[in-house]
């Protein structure tokens, strides 16, 4: 087998490995919901970290064996068999529009890739080093509070989170890319700084990958970490490193076009997942028996309209009003009345109404109970 063969096999190998890891982190982000980062504790992160580790092992091989015009590209089919692969293994079929996104990002990353031209190996100075590295660590912290902020849209946090994993594992082969190039036989002292922020890189993005897919499924999250990897590495790779697209003015648009196609289709795998989330969160709502709580910008038609009360009962009782004929004076002797019995009063004939009680209640009628005058009266004989 020719080196070309064994590089496009690897390739393959490489891309089927993290998508396995993928799926696998995918299923423990939805059996751990308490654990967001790293749930140590679960053999099954262990199993993914090892596939990507696979996975990235063999893609370093494969760039050793074949041009980087034809492994990189090769790289981003990842999310093409990370669908059926899901399917297969998991139960977890995707829609079609699920599908169109995945191949637009696809077809355009591949395309882009393609695109950028090679140029003679050399280094970062100490000064880019750090400047790299202190941006990095930045966008990747603003993108981690911006997903923090976005919680109650699992679709935006979760992209929010993959771009931040994203970065992080491209600048990594950045700087792999720069130990390369200074390597010269054994590690030294200068080495050491960018090893550590390989390390720190690398298992950053590990831990947000991991959260990303925490509540919004798997096609959104790869397709975004399958696709800001390679393109942050080849936007540092045209700026510090002196690459460059091929065929000149023309490569250069047929890039930007690459790069429109391979957005959209993250934005039609991000449009999916929200429509995806509002449809699960009305059928929850349908079959509790309440109704769903509009999210913060949702559209007029979907804010459910509030219940007209139901009427009040005919059998309300309703006193008659009070009589306009003027009092009759009474001719019983204040001191006789404590001698006579009370007798509460009666409601009208056929009126239906049940006597009212003489007790007080939440949300109903009070009857103060009389109070006879047990003062003693001296009567003069």
């Amino acid at each position: 087998m020719s080196a070309l063969a064994l590089s496009v096999l690897l390739s393959l190998v490489s891309a089927v490995a993290y998508a396995g890891g993928a799926i696998v982190q995918e299923q423990v982000a939805v059996s751990s919901p308490g654990a967001q980062y790293a749930p140590l504790r679960r053999p099954g992160w262990w199993a993914a970290v090892a596939l990507n580790g696979l996975g990235g092992l063999l893609h370093v091989v494969a760039l050793a064996l074949g041009p980087l015009s034809l492994v990189q590209p090769l790289g981003a089919l990842t999310i093409v068999f990370a669908l059926p692969m899901a399917a297969l293994f998991v139960r977890r079929r995707a829609g079609a529009t699920a599908w169109r996104g995945a191949l637009m990002a696809t077809v355009g990353l591949a395309g882009l890739l393609s695109l950028v031209g090679s140029s003679d190996a050399q280094s970062l100075g100490t000064a880019q080093r750090v400047g790299a590295a202190v941006v990095t660590g930045g966008v990747v912290v603003a993108l981690m509070i911006a997903g923090r902020a976005a919680h109650r849209h699992p679709a935006v946090r979760s992209i929010l989170l993959a771009t931040a994993s994203g970065i992080a594992f491209g600048m990594s082969s950045v700087f792999t890319k720069t130990v390369a190039v200074d390597w010269t036989g054994s590690v030294s002292a200068a080495d050491l700084p960018s090893l550590a922020v390989i390390g720190v890189l690398a298992t950053a993005g590990m831990l947000l990958s991991q959260a990303s897919y925490r509540g919004a499924g798997l096609a959104a999250p790869l397709a975004t970490l399958t696709v800001v990897n390679p393109v942050v590495a080849a936007v540092v790779g045209i700026t510090m490193f002196g690459e460059s697209f091929r065929y000149g003015t023309t490569g250069t648009a047929l890039a930007l076009g690459c790069g429109v196609v391979a957005a959209g289709g993250l934005i039609l795998l991000t449009t999916e997942r929200i429509a995806r989330e509002a449809a699960e969160g009305a059928t929850a709502a349908a079959e509790d028996g309440t109704e769903p709580v509009p999210s913060e910008g949702a559209p007029a038609r979907d804010v459910v309209e509030p219940r007209t009360p139901a009427p009040l009962s005919d059998k309300v009782f309703v006193p008659s009003p009070a009589s306009a004929s003027p009092p009759v004076p009474d001719s019983v002797p204040a001191e006789e009345r404590h001698d006579e019995t009370y007798e509460a009063p009666r409601p009208p004939v056929g009126s239906g109404a049940a006597q009212l009680p003489y007790a007080s209640f939440y949300g109903g009628p009070f009857a103060a109970v009389p109070r006879l005058d047990r003062r003693r009266v001296r009567i003069r004989s």
